[in-house]
């Protein structure tokens, strides 16, 4: 469940008790709602219930995405850096410190890890990180890039730290590790 990008509730019976549910299973994973035609109280009811957001249809899936990384964005944005085993990375631009040095990155590289951080602990996949670095709407670009730029990313910290820090799991995506084993 921690690969879920976010949870979207449509209009069903009993829909305000399922964001209480899902809370219990997930935490980190934004609830949305949607809402056929625009009413107060049923927003308000749903926003009582838990819901990060309630969307009105007809909405576009860009849109929704958007959301979501808004919503994901504001819950870590208080984090300025953050220590993922022997990787510093920061979130302000700056080059991120990995084995106690810093270290220059590539700027799709940096969006990488940084992205990579943020879900530490959880598996990413391809997509989630093209999305994140290349944006939902960049069709200019081949989503295999992300291979090749991942590939140079692990020489790289592995050079440094001495171990590969990202698991790759076919099919499954990326996840980044705290320390080998």
């Amino acid at each position: 469940m921690t690969a879920v990008d976010a949870f979207l509730i449509g209009d069903c019976e009993e829909r305000s008790t399922y964001p209480r549910i899902i809370r219990n299973r997930v935490r980190q994973a934004p609830v949305l709602a949607l809402n056929e035609k625009t009413c107060l109280e049923q927003t308000l009811e749903l926003f009582a219930a838990g819901v990060d957001d309630v969307l009105r249809k007809p909405i576009h899936v860009r849109e929704i995405m958007a959301r979501v990384g808004a919503i994901r964005r504001r819950a870590i944005k208080d984090a300025d850096d953050m220590q993922v085993g022997g990787i510093r990375v920061y979130f302000d631009g700056r080059d991120p410190v990995i084995a106690g040095e810093e270290y220059a990155l590539p700027r799709r590289e940096r969006r990488i890890l940084e992205f990579m951080a943020r879900n530490h602990g959880r598996r990413v996949t391809k997509t989630q990180i093209y999305n994140a670095v290349y944006g939902i709407s960049n069709e200019d670009v081949d989503e295999s890039v992300v291979e090749s730029h991942i590939s140079k990313l692990r020489k790289k910290l592995k050079m440094q730290l001495g171990y590969d820090p990202i698991e790759s799991v076919r099919f499954l995506g990326y996840m980044l590790k705290k320390e080998e084993g």
